[in-house]
């Protein structure tokens, strides 16, 4: 499957549709444009397993040089619009880019100042948009299948690059991962997908280019907005979505102004834990479409799980959809139902940390077990249900604290928007927990409120797992995926010679 079929049969069908904007590119476009890329890139000397990075916002041409890399077999490798000249530099030169494709949205001229002619920038006379333009518009004549090579948010520390192992194989096959959405999801030509996130970000990345593989559309919000994503819904008569649980919290205070969602079928949510009383109120809003997958950049595993089965197994991220899961103890011994150990993974891709046989070497067993470094267990009925990652885990006294248990029922709170828990230096137990909270309403931070919300928490929790201390944040620091950056908080409480490696 592939969006050149959909352009031969269906080509003024829209392949992207930008939300705000309302700017369309039809599949006939799209494929016509990946062409024209696919030729630049061999006229700038890059061969299949060669690296070309974008820096971009959401852009509707982001998708023609993806498929181009597709088609020639190049590793694409999307950066964050979030970052620095110098952390976007420092992703550029570790995945060793030939070719960068920079936004002039984003600061590219310092980028190109500091990578030379490595860096095309969009946008400017003469830049990427121009030159593609002057490309043949047929296929090139090598074709071969290239994949996506994305870096990690770095959330406890330096990013890392995930790259797949590189398959020579037709363009039209679909990748494993693509297939198990396509299965999961139901994904076809009528598919009115919308995507809600960063489109650097793997999830988005994957799922736009899986409904688009299947000839669907791709509606893509250039910024999250709780309104105008709903708006979008009823505008487009969006059939499916993707979510992260933040969204659904912010969205549902709107959850009583009319919109017509009937044409929504099917809301997909992963990235992060989603309390269960949040989701409970997101279904008893939009009916039993919400889905919910477990998996990662590394495409090790994968869990999946409906509607129905959550509501029967609350709090569950679901059964394997793809290989076999296991549970493993401290030493390595494998687990039974029930009982709570590190997360492992068995049949899935395979991948390797980007110059990082160490990081490469943890995240395996030696029987090829793949790993997210998620804790947690699987019942009787092999429903897999998370703790905590393993990162986070803190240790009071011998004892492992697991701090998702925590924020779950702080974020409960009405004064509370959002929430962390983590350790912080303890003289005597070697670690203590602390909660850092970002308020509704920041006027309410002060004593009387932490002491508030530590009673809260005792009042449902063994006191070890609650915070001994509560600040208060302005603002969290989360990637628009979700993810909350915990080692930025972490780092103002530990001593430097204590805190990890963490340049992002």
């Amino acid at each position: 499957m592939h969006p050149r079929e959909f352009a031969a049969v269906t080509p003024e069908r829209p392949a992207v549709i930008m939300a705000g904007s309302g700017q369309v590119m039809t599949f006939a476009e799209l494929d016509r444009r990946a062409n024209q890329c696919g030729h630049l890139f061999r006229r700038l000397g890059l061969a299949p397993g060669d690296r070309v990075a974008l820096w971009m916002e959401n852009h509707p041409r982001f998708f023609e040089i993806v498929w181009a890399a597709h088609n020639t077999g190049l590793l694409f490798v999307p950066i964050s619009a979030r970052l620095t000249v110098g952390e976007a530099e420092y992703i550029a030169r570790d995945c060793d880019a030939k070719l960068v494709i920079a936004s002039s949205a984003l600061p590219a001229a310092g980028l190109k100042a500091e990578l030379g002619e490595t860096v095309m920038i969009m946008g400017v006379p003469g830049g990427f948009e121009d030159q593609v333009a002057a490309m043949p518009e047929h296929p090139v004549a090598d074709e071969t299948r290239g994949a996506a090579m994305v870096y990690s948010s770095g959330t406890t520390g330096r990013p890392k690059g995930i790259a797949p192992v590189r398959e020579d194989v037709d363009i039209g096959e679909p990748p494993a991962v693509a297939a198990a959405l396509l299965r999961l999801y139901g994904f076809d030509n009528e598919t009115v997908y919308l995507s809600t996130a960063p489109l650097y970000h793997t999830a988005p990345l994957k799922f736009t280019m899986c409904v688009q593989s299947a000839g669907g559309t791709v509606v893509v919000l250039e910024k999250f907005d709780p309104a105008a994503a709903l708006d979008a819904i009823e505008r487009f008569r969006v059939t499916h979505s993707q979510w992260v649980p933040t969204m659904f919290v912010r969205m549902l205070p709107l959850r009583d102004t009319p919109r017509d969602l009937s044409s929504h079928r099917v809301a997909i949510h992963s990235a992060a834990p989603c309390p269960v009383p949040v989701k409970q109120q997101m279904l008893d809003w939009w009916g039993p479409i919400i889905y919910e997958y477990y998996g990662g950049s590394e495409s090790v595993g994968m869990c999946a799980i409906t509607p129905q089965e959550w509501l029967a197994k609350p709090g569950s991220v679901g059964r394997v959809s793809r290989g076999q899961v296991h549970v493993l103890g401290p030493e390595g011994e494998v687990l039974g139902p029930g009982q709570t150990g590190n997360i492992y993974f068995e049949g899935g891709s395979k991948f390797v940390y980007h110059k990082d046989e160490e990081k490469t070497a943890r995240a395996m067993t030696r029987e090829g077990w793949g790993t997210f470094g998620d804790i947690g267990h699987v019942d009787a009925d092999g429903y897999v249900f998370l703790t905590d990652r393993r990162d986070y885990v803190i240790n009071v006294g011998g004892v492992n604290i697991y701090p998702q248990e925590a924020e779950n029922l702080l974020s409960l709170h009405p004064k509370v928007a959002d929430v962390a828990v983590f350790g912080i230096p303890h003289p005597e137990y070697g670690e203590e927990v602390k909660a850092v909270v970002e308020l509704h309403d920041p006027a309410e931070a002060g004593p009387e409120l932490a002491a508030e919300l530590i009673a809260y928490c005792r009042a449902s929790l063994a006191a070890i797992k609650c915070p001994r201390t509560v600040d208060f944040e302005a603002q969290m620091p989360r990637e628009p995926t979700g993810k909350l950056l915990k080692r930025k908080l972490k780092a103002r409480y530990w001593p430097v010679e204590q805190k990890k490696e963490v340049l992002f």
